[in-house]
């Protein structure tokens, strides 16, 4: 095998995806997959011990997502990091600023042999320590966890098994203010962007309502509206209307409307 062949592991947690990737990564040519993880656990041993050139890591996984991955993993057998991710907007943003390489899905491939080109020349670079210091501050920033934080979990088995991320990143004014998703009340949409009530407070992020409930858990987080979605625990009391209509009453008193076309959903709250 020539010595230009990259060695890349694929973690992913859903095999399609993990397919999907692997036969993109082969059509290009110039790699060689040494192996397919679905979490984020077992990438860390089969890291260790295959020690690839490169990973492509699924940000959302469920347990150790990609991002936590990086920072359980020892500086030295730390391969190139490609995170791939659907729809983490703020993730991507936070990546371009500090120059850490990611792909987003649908993959395509012309994106994909860029990121490539982009490990090669790194891994043929002087500064590839400086670079490694620079991705672990970029993931460091957006899991808010130590290493050692994170390792105290893993050894604890605190690590859940959602594949909802605990806390949704909101840019406003050039900052990101990550707002734990237990402590929202309740979303509602003005114009082009989301409302987020939480703790007394309305954090305002830019994203459609398709896509902003892709990130809840839904056993926790239910439309109710066509422009509302509820936090299902801070529901206090289902009031019923003449005309189908309901009105749900939160724990701090807030009234929300809940419509018609959306009235199976009462059996969430039973």
């Amino acid at each position: 095998m020539s010595s230009d062949v990259l060695k890349v592991i694929i973690v992913d947690d859903e095999p399609l995806a993990r397919r999907g990737l692997r036969l993109r990564l082969e059509n290009l040519g110039g790699v060689e997959v040494v192996g397919e993880c679905g979490n984020g656990r077992e990438a860390r041993e089969q890291i260790q011990t295959l020690r690839p050139d490169v990973a492509f890591l699924d940000i959302q996984m469920p347990g150790v997502t990609g991002l936590e991955l990086v920072q359980l993993l020892p500086k030295e057998d730390m391969p190139q990091i490609v995170f791939v991710t659907a729809y983490d907007q703020y993730a991507v943003d936070a990546f371009e600023v500090n120059a850490v390489d990611y792909v987003l899905k649908p993959i395509e491939e012309e994106r994909l042999a860029l990121a490539l080109q982009r490990v090669r020349e790194k891994l043929g670079s002087e500064h590839l320590a400086a670079q490694r210091e620079k991705l672990l501050e970029a993931v460091a920033d957006l899991t808010q966890e130590t290493p050692e934080a994170l390792e105290q979990k893993l050894a604890a088995g605190d690590f859940g098994s959602s594949r909802y991320p605990e806390k949704i990143a909101i840019k406003d004014s050039g900052k990101i203010t990550l707002v734990p998703a237990r402590d929202i009340d309740w979303i509602d949409a003005a114009g082009d962007y989301m409302c987020v009530h939480a703790n007394g407070e309305t954090h305002v992020m830019r994203i459609t309502m398709k896509e902003l409930e892709q990130q809840l858990d839904p056993k926790v987080f239910q439309r109710i509206h066509r422009s509302t979605i509820v936090n299902l625990k801070r529901v206090r009391e289902i009031c019923a209307h003449i005309n189908g209509e309901y009105h749900l009453v939160l724990n701090n008193g807030e009234r929300l409307k809940m419509s018609r076309s959306y009235k199976n959903k009462v059996q969430h709250f039973i």
